[in-house]
């Protein structure tokens, strides 16, 4: 079926009515004339307006109807079926909206909340196209729906942007692509300092490693340098309990399934329990979501507690860390990885090579690697 047949009314101009009046012909022959209310009047309008090509619809919609008389049952079941969706969808009856041309109305109009008029349209929805009653109900609503959209909280562009800017700036230091890696990149060279310096547990951790716990409190807690420094400053505080809770709810949610009963007890014991031995402080509608979790434990029972000691320590203990003095000393003593020397000639610059073969392991370590490799060759070059 053309696409180009598509429209909205069957009387419309603007499209060929050959088609349709095919369509509607032979509906009328194979229901014999049992056409419905708009149907017979769209027929009739068409047979009116093509009365001179009339005979040619005609002879075209028994042609149809013969060819599919001589197909599979079910093929001729699925062709009638997506045809009579065609012009549902693209002419569909009058007095309702068409799926092409439904507008902005339409996300208001709820299935589930809406209730119907006495014309069988929503009365939160107004009738879309020709047949809207533009009453003063529905300006009111109008102007209601207006005053509502100049109320809601927006965000400036410029203020975007600038935030934008500031992350971008914070961040360009510290990533690889944009600064390089000191004191080289180990991705393109055979130094691998930079996994060294980096690595998860270092006596010392580099100066742009400690500046990343500034940018954010999930910064330092996914890094186990930072956490073990933040674990120490706490203590000073006599708060060290509310990290440990925080890395013992992690560790529940991760663990293993057959264990979860036995870590949720031993956490509800150590933290929760009334006096327990490192309890925390949590509010009241929390303890009290916690127990009803309790009866059926599961490695999610403890996330709303878990939730509220992460915002207290990101509110409360996480900017005390940052301006005190352990910080501070840790950004002083923080290691500067020199960069790597250039070679002069880029031409003379080594190569990177592979690392051993693990298998050939053994054989160098025992010290006979021409042996093992090559004592055939060497059998028959003695020889």
């Amino acid at each position: 079926m053309s696409q180009g047949t598509r429209g909205r009314d069957f009387s419309s101009a603007a499209w060929p009515p050959v088609f349709p009046a095919i369509y509607l012909a032979k509906k009328n022959i194979r229901k014999q004339g049992a056409l419905i209310g708009h149907e017979k009047e769209h027929y009739g309008q068409l047979h009116r307006k093509i009365n001179h090509a009339w005979d040619l619809v005609v002879m075209q919609a028994r042609e149809q109807l013969r060819a599919a008389k001589q197909r599979r049952k079910g093929d001729r079941l699925v062709m009638a079926c997506q045809e009579q969706t065609y012009w549902l969808v693209n002419r569909p009856p009058p007095g309702v909206p068409s799926v092409l041309e439904q507008g902005p109305e339409r996300s208001s109009c709820t299935a589930g909340q809406a209730r119907m008029s006495p014309q069988g349209l929503p009365s939160n929805c107004s009738p879309p196209g020709p047949f809207q009653t533009k009453n003063i109900d529905f300006y009111k609503r109008e102007m209601e729906l207006c005053r509502k959209a100049l109320g809601r909280a927006r965000v400036k562009s410029s203020v975007c942007l600038e935030a934008y800017l500031k992350f971008s700036s914070q961040r360009e230091p510290h990533d690889p692509i944009m600064s390089g890696c000191l004191p080289g990149n180990p991705w393109v060279t055979d130094d691998d300092t930079y996994w060294t310096v980096n690595a998860p547990s270092v006596a010392v951790p580099t100066k742009l490693r400690v500046e990343r716990w500034g940018f954010s409190f999930q910064e330092l807690l996914e890094d186990p340098v930072g956490r073990a420094h933040f674990m120490a400053f706490l203590g000073t505080e006599f708060s060290a309990e509310n990290l440990s809770f925080w890395e013992a709810c992690e560790e529940l949610r991760h663990g293993g399934q057959a264990q979860v009963r036995a870590m949720v007890d031993a956490v509800y014991q150590q933290f929760l329990a009334p006096g327990a031995a490192r309890w925390v402080n949590i509010d009241s509608q929390t303890m009290e979501r916690t127990l009803e979790g309790l009866h059926q434990p599961h490695r999610y029972v403890l996330d709303d507690a878990q939730l509220h000691i992460y915002m207290l320590m990101k509110k409360d203990s996480y900017p005390r860390f940052l301006k005190s003095a352990a910080y501070k000393d840790l950004l002083a003593e923080a290691v500067i990885p020199p960069e790597a020397k250039k070679r002069v000639f880029p031409f003379m610059r080594k190569l990177p090579h592979s690392s051993p073969s693990p298998a050939l392991l053994p054989a160098a370590t025992s010290g006979e690697p021409a042996a093992a490799a090559g004592g055939p060759e060497c059998g028959e070059g003695g020889a």
